[in-house]
């Protein structure tokens, strides 16, 4: 099992899972809130919807931001990032994302397997561990 380098990192796949998950919650919601309301002819609740989509909208272009530096400490790629690299074969998918997956791990499982190379990362800061060919110790 691997860990992350600094609680900085912890911190920012976090974010990215969050902003990911929640922004793929209110795509649909607002979709079918917009078709509701579309059928129902209500103006207030088309503008409400519309504004919902707008949001999870930035919430995904905030993620890619965020995501991009969401690094696998074995293969060195963007887990929560927006690469299309080769997956391996026995990663697993969430509502056909492979994205969604490693979000849901994240928030509910605090770990998660890399879609990439498929291996397993606990969120916590790796332990330091003394070098015995430095000086100090």
């Amino acid at each position: 099992m691997h860990h992350l380098r600094s609680k900085s990192a912890i911190y920012r796949f976090r974010l990215a899972a969050f902003l990911w998950y929640i922004g793929c919650l209110l795509f649909p919601i607002g979709g079918g809130v917009l078709i509701y309301s579309i059928i129902m002819i209500n103006d207030e609740l088309t503008w409400i919807s519309m504004v919902v989509i707008i949001i999870a909208g930035l919430m995904i272009y905030a993620q890619w931001f965020v995501g991009a530096r969401t690094i696998c400490p074995l293969c060195i790629t963007p887990v929560l990032g927006n690469r299309r690299c080769v997956k391996n074969r026995n990663s697993r998918k969430l509502f056909c994302s492979y994205r969604l997956r490693v979000a849901s791990d994240i928030l509910f499982h605090n770990s998660f397997r890399c879609p990439y190379c498929n291996e397993p990362t606990v969120l916590q800061v790796r332990p330091k561990t003394p070098n015995p060919t430095h000086p100090r110790g």
